[in-house]
């Protein structure tokens, strides 16, 4: 039988073209945040951001995303950006106004990774040249090291090349360290409690699900996150023991929803879905005209969001005609967990 869809039609732009998300019925999309001015490239016409593929949002509905730095290329060129703070609302950027919403100071290679207690904003950096990673955690625009740094003279780096992060209910935080192969464990001050949690081929994301479940994600045979390849996502119970989930898609982000069950975006495939703790599939959305998700998160339920009306919304860094530098926020509402359980097999 074939699913019902809802095809939802995004304005971008009073001179740009027109998108189209497929949605199950009850499902809306609206564009956040776009940007226009940014698209050096004559007659594309794109409105959008530069690019960004790393977001997460606080308990009172800000958004924060990171500008993608050059983490997967060698030689020189590595990016110094700051973080961008969204309002409540969205916005539309230009390299005029911009400005207003950077957050904290310039870091280099910068990824949003995670939010702990509402508040804490994490964020990766990674110098490549001197293969040394930190983790930074960010309070009202201010950064402190957290974990990674330079070592002593003659002791290896704690953290390599620190990718996505996770926290759970303790306030532990979990750093998936790409190069090293490894998922470091460390408790709520930064001190680590074990340096390879777990292990596996390129981890690059994380997120922390219900009941003190650990999703993990990695780019497998792929050399790059945008590249084909064999990736794979495992499940981690509270005793640390891994299992694997799905094997085949190179994930480009991972957010487990509030209610705990798993979205996965698929770069290649242009397609969201909701991804089951046996590995079963369910197909949530699908993109045209060559647009194709690169980012995930969901917003909290606080009073704060539920004011905002943003409680329990997913938010998807979407890539536009295929322009890997031109990026745009969409924010998906509906009736998430009830889709869930409603497409679920049974026992």
């Amino acid at each position: 039988m074939r699913r019902a869809v809802a095809v939802v039609t995004l304005v971008l732009a009073p001179a740009a073209a027109v998108a189209e998300i497929q949605l199950p019925p009850g499902f809306t999309a609206q564009v956040y945040v776009s940007g226009e001015g940014f698209d050096a490239s004559a007659g594309s016409g794109l409105a959008g951001l530069p690019s960004v593929s790393t977001l997460a949002l606080d308990e009172a509905g800000n958004l924060y995303l990171a500008r993608t730095g050059r983490r997967y290329f060698g030689g020189e060129g590595d990016d110094l950006w700051p973080i961008y703070r969204i309002p409540v609302g969205g916005a539309r950027l230009s390299p005029r106004t911009e400005p207003r919403y950077f957050h904290g100071p310039p870091l280099l290679n910068a990824q949003v990774a995670a939010v702990r207690a509402g508040r804490e904003l994490f964020v990766t950096t990674y110098d490549r040249d001197r293969k040394v990673g930190v983790l930074y955690r960010m309070l009202e625009g201010r950064a402190a090291l957290f974990a990674g740094g330079t070592p002593p003279p003659g002791v290896p780096p704690v953290l390599t090349q620190p990718e996505g992060a996770a926290v759970d209910a303790a306030g532990n935080v979990y750093v998936a360290d790409r190069a090293r192969g490894v998922v470091a464990k460390l408790d709520r001050t930064g001190r680590v409690l074990d340096p390879r949690y777990v292990e596996l081929s390129r981890p690059r994301l994380l997120a922390a699900g219900e009941g003190e479940y650990l999703w993990v994600a990695g780019d497998g045979t792929a050399d790059a996150p945008w590249q084909q390849g064999t990736g794979e996502i495992l499940r981690v119970g509270p005793a640390g023991a891994p299992s694997v989930v799905l094997r085949g898609p190179v994930p480009a982000a991972i957010a487990a929803s509030p209610m705990g069950w798993l979205v996965v975006a698929d770069r290649r495939a242009a397609r969201i879905f909701v991804l089951d703790v046996d590995g079963t599939r369910l197909e949530l959305a699908s993109f045209t005209d060559g647009d194709a998700p690169r980012g995930l998160a969901w917003a909290p339920v606080t009073p704060e969001t539920r004011r905002a009306g943003l409680a329990g919304d997913l938010f998807v860094v979407v890539i536009r005609r295929s322009a890997f530098q031109t990026n745009e926020v969409l924010r998906v509402s509906g009736p998430f967990d009830a889709h869930v359980r409603r497409r679920a097999p049974g026992p």
